[in-house]
């Protein structure tokens, strides 16, 4: 057996109901809505004077303000990330590699794609900073020495 469902013209019988008792009880809605909300809802529903402008009044629309030329720096993270940031905004420009635990000895690593990262360094960095992949770090090369070098080594001061 099969049943056929048709729409209706006109709205249903029970919205035109709740609609009829919405509009013979909406004093009584507003009365409660101004007590809960302290006659914000009556505020809101008035209406409101536009601003009128006084004189010469520009806009200029679109744009970001100019941004200064990009001052990169290394620096190691808390967390052992490696790279390289803008010294004006503090926005990271590049990922250079990770420092992890090898042996029980942290280690820098490269980000390349053959120690396993997806968004390797470019080919230029890569080779510039080859010989410092599985750098072990101790007291004698910290954190703030291997920044240096990789700065050296890629042209930042």
């Amino acid at each position: 057996m099969v049943e056929i469902i048709s729409k209706r013209d006109g709205p249903r019988r029970e919205d035109v109901q709740i609609k009829r008792l919405i509009e013979q009880n909406r004093s009584t809605i507003v009365r409660l809505a101004d007590q809960i909300s302290g006659g914000r809802y009556s505020a809101s529903r008035k209406p409101r004077q536009q601003p009128k402008a006084e004189g010469l009044i520009i806009h200029v629309g679109g744009g970001a303000a100019p941004v200064a030329e990009a001052k990169p720096c290394i620096q190691v993270t808390m967390n052992g990330r490696v790279i390289s940031k803008d010294q004006n905004t503090g926005r990271q420009l590049h990922h250079i590699g990770d420092i992890r635990n090898r042996d029980g000895e942290p280690t820098f690593v490269l980000a390349t794609k053959q120690n396993g990262f997806f968004s390797p360094v470019e080919g230029s960095v890569a080779e510039a900073l080859a010989d410092l992949d599985g750098s072990r770090l101790a007291a004698s090369y910290t954190e703030e020495q291997l920044a240096a070098d990789i700065g050296a080594k890629l042209g930042i001061d």
